[in-house]
């Protein structure tokens, strides 16, 4: 009987550790993460917001500005809105030729 006591209150302790020790290194990485985005090494994903380091591999260059991604997905969609804007501005703008043109005549 006191075998399964010590027993359950070892596991319990032990599980309390693990969850305790899991919490600290959470909240760690957290602290190391605003710390780089403070410092600049670490930039914030433009699509999904996750904080990724200013050198990683994953860009896209648009004009002077170059964005860092934490994924290919989310540089796939950056891009895709990316088109998405650049197409629709240039449908505004030709429209907008159309009535300048129009009332001159």
């Amino acid at each position: 009987m006191y075998r399964w006591l010590i027993l359950i209150v070892a596991a319990f302790i032990l599980y309390k550790l693990f969850i305790g020790d899991r919490g600290r290194k959470k909240d760690k990485e957290a602290e190391s993460a605003k710390r780089m985005a403070a410092t600049g090494e670490m930039v914030k994903d433009p699509v999904c917001g996750t904080y990724v380091p200013a050198d990683a591999d994953i860009r896209v260059r648009d004009g002077d500005k170059v964005f860092v991604f934490c994924s290919y997905e989310c540089r796939d969609a950056f891009v895709k809105r990316l088109e998405a804007s650049r197409t629709q501005q240039a449908v505004s703008h030709a429209k907008e030729g159309e009535h300048a043109g129009s009332g001159q005549a």
